[in-house]
């Protein structure tokens, strides 16, 4: 508040110097714009001298007036009013791209000073008078830095012309109709007060109206669950109603204002009335003279006009100024020092030593002296109640705020000493209120997956999966239900197992000999992060890699021991399952009823119908619709009996002679929140 109220006492001379820098680019087209001007200028002053010399010449010497004189008079009129025409395209096309060349270089400035104020800033300021900053402030500057420039020169022109040529006709009359120009400064100077607090005023309510907008929009959901319409239409009435008020305000001083110009403009046409026909009475003054007297007493009370009316446009162009540096003299809390260095080769060791923290008006610390670490890998649960300070402690990491005791270290190094943008590139955030930007979900994910790609789809995607609710959960009760879940899952393994190799030894121990053996499984539980489904392939992120032991290869389960997919790819906290339905998908296959061996295969075409083909069948295998199709085992990759899909089709190839059957997998890929990598798998006697 206080800076706010220091910019309010910035003076018209500040304001002015502080907005000329955005002329200096454009400095040749606004020369030429007020040359241009300068041109008009002339055309209008010369038309009074024409009439002049005409009126003169006919009341003297009308002989004078032949035709060709005639005719030259109006040929110079005209190739005047030709160079008017193009001086006055000039001024309304490339004057006015100047102006909005002006608007966007500003809008851009106020953008990009934007992106780096802190957290505080947008805390203490409504989005709403933001935008009306960026929108309405700008294009009011826009007006006043073309037209008033224009219109000045133009005003002051005419009025140092006018004045010197009446001087030149009747000095004394001159001199008595700009006595009266003092007393109209006057007025206007403290109208102009009036009118600048006011307008400030207005464009301020402008914003709060914006605000309220936007509050009700955004929260158009809870206002309906609560039906609170009735609240939030008195909200904004109130609002729309204070606006009115001000507008009424301003519209009542413009009207004071434009009321005491029009006295003085009849004080001053009295004067020339009256002392005209006084002068010409005296001798003083000729017929034509005092015609061409009032046209230039009317040039000039038009310009004197020209220039109140344009005061109100310039108030508002420093209206707009004033509130546009108040924004660019925000200062930008958080920067970079000095020295900062890029953080590189992240291990992910983050450490709170004795950390402090309280937000600047409130001296009440929401954190005191905090000793914690987590090291790489570890996930922990922060549980407290609302404004406990968990979202805050979480802000802290990334310098949305300075700590204001202690520090925070990533791999032992002061996150102070450290660039923001690494800084920043090598956390992934899940946000507490989730905002999407305009367009679709890859454009607002596509630029986040750039730097770092797998840390940002973790943060993108976990909002897909809730794991705000997962991370609030209680840590004893996480453990435990994952616990719980990864039993039952194994029992489900070990129940299909032991089913599949009964069948098995029942049609392979006579030929085979084998012992009795049994499965041990090991799995490690993890969370879908993401799904993604294309033309070329179908795959699911996993939150957890290397760190848990997960390698390229392993199988993927569900919760029921059904098949999920293979893992492709792996990272240290992160991997890749391509599900069954890939194109890239190729393993050994069994039917389960008959134990003939088969291939299950993704397809291209059934990628698209969620479902997978089983090849190489020979003409007399008993294939019916229904079967169940587990893993084979052969050649030890993948355990045997994992459930991969169940018969929905038979079909015949191209050729007419190869038969395949088309799969459908045990489950929906979108619907999964967890799954199960079998990690190790061995053959027990």
């Amino acid at each position: 508040m206080a800076k706010q109220e220091n910019r309010n006492t910035l003076s018209t001379s500040v304001l002015v110097r502080r907005f000329l820098p955005y002329f200096r680019k454009y400095r040749k087209t606004m020369a030429f714009d007020l040359c241009c001007a300068a041109l008009t200028t002339v055309c209008e002053l010369v038309l009074p001298l024409i009439v002049r010399t005409i009126t003169t010449r006919a009341t003297y010497d009308v002989a004078s007036l032949t035709v060709p004189f005639v005719l030259m008079m109006g040929g110079v009129y005209m190739l005047l009013r030709v160079i008017d025409a193009a001086a006055n395209y000039y001024m309304q096309s490339i004057g006015h791209i100047m102006g909005s060349q002006l608007e966007t270089d500003m809008r851009h400035d106020i953008f990009h000073h934007l992106q780096e104020l802190s957290f505080g800033y947008y805390s203490d300021t409504k989005v709403g008078q933001i935008m009306a900053r960026i929108t309405s402030d700008l294009f009011e500057i826009t007006e006043f830095a073309h037209h008033c420039p224009e219109e000045f020169l133009i005003a002051g022109v005419k009025i140092l012309v006018s004045f010197i040529i009446l001087c030149t006709m009747n000095i004394p009359m001159t001199l008595m109709m700009f006595a009266v120009l003092p007393f109209m400064l006057y007025f206007a100077k403290r109208f102009n007060t009036k009118m600048r607090r006011i307008f400030k005023e207005r464009n301020k309510q402008v914003g709060e109206i914006n605000a309220q907008v936007e509050d009700s929009l955004l929260g158009i959901r809870v206002v309906k669950s609560f039906a609170n319409e009735e609240i939030e239409e008195k909200k904004f009435a109130d609002g729309n109603a204070k606006f009115l008020d001000l507008k009424a305000q301003s519209y009542r001083v413009m009207a004071q204002f434009g009321t005491s110009n029009r006295i003085f403009d009849g004080l001053m046409y009295i004067v020339i009335v009256v002392g005209g026909a006084l002068f010409i009475k005296a001798g003083r003054l000729s017929a034509a003279d005092f015609m061409a007297y009032l046209l230039y007493a009317n040039v000039l009370l038009n310009s004197i006009r020209r220039i109140v009316e344009f005061t109100e446009q310039f108030q508002r162009g420093m209206t707009g100024i004033d509130r546009f540096l108040e924004i660019m003299d925000a200062p930008a809390e958080i920067v970079d020092a000095p020295d900062a260095k890029v953080l590189t080769d992240v291990r992910g060791e983050v450490a709170f030593d004795h950390v402090s923290f309280h937000y600047q008006d409130d001296d009440a610390e929401v954190i005191h002296n905090l000793n914690m670490t987590v090291r790489p890998g570890q996930s922990i649960a922060l549980v407290g109640p609302s404004g406990a300070g968990k979202t805050t402690l979480c802000n802290l990491i990334p310098r949305f705020y300075d700590v204001t005791g202690g520090c925070i270290r990533i791999d032992g190094q002061d996150i102070r000493t450290l660039t923001q943008k690494s800084l920043r590139e090598a956390i992934g955030m899940v946000q507490q209120e989730v905002y999407l930007f305009a367009g679709s979900v890859l454009e607002n994910i596509a630029g986040v997956l750039t730097s770092p790609f797998r840390a940002a789809t973790t943060a993108v995607s976990g909002w897909v999966a809730d794991k705000r609710q997962y991370y609030e959960d209680v840590t004893s009760l996480k453990e435990e239900n994952a616990a719980l879940k990864k039993e039952v899952a194994e029992l489900r393994a070990q129940q299909r197992q032991a089913q599949a190799d009964s069948e098995e030894n029942k049609l392979l121990r006579e030929l085979l000999k084998l012992q009795e053996q049994r499965r041990d499984f090991q799995f490690v539980s993890t969370a879908v992060l993401a799904h993604s489904e294309s033309s070329w392939t179908s795959s699911l992120t996993l939150n957890h890699g290397t760190d848990q032991g997960i390698a390229a290869g392993d199988c993927v389960v569900s919760a029921e021991g059904y098949l999920v997919g293979i893992i492709s790819e792996v990272g240290y906290n992160w991997s890749t399952v391509l599900t069954v339905i890939d194109t890239d998908t190729e393993l050994g296959a069994r039917i389960f009823r008959t134990g003939e061996v088969a291939v299950a295969e993704g397809d291209f075409t059934l990628m698209g119908q969620g479902r997978l083909k089983l090849s190489y069948l020979t003409s007399d295998d008993e294939v019916l619709i229904g079967d169940q199709i587990v893993t084979s085992g052969l050649g030890g990759y993948y355990p045997s009996g994992l459930v991969i899909g169940a018969v929905e089709s038979l079909k015949t190839g191209d050729d007419g002679l190869a038969r395949y059957a088309v799969l459908a997998p045990m489950m929906d890929f979108n619907t999964l929140t967890e799954v199960f990598v079998i990690t190790d798998f061995s053959i027990v006697d």
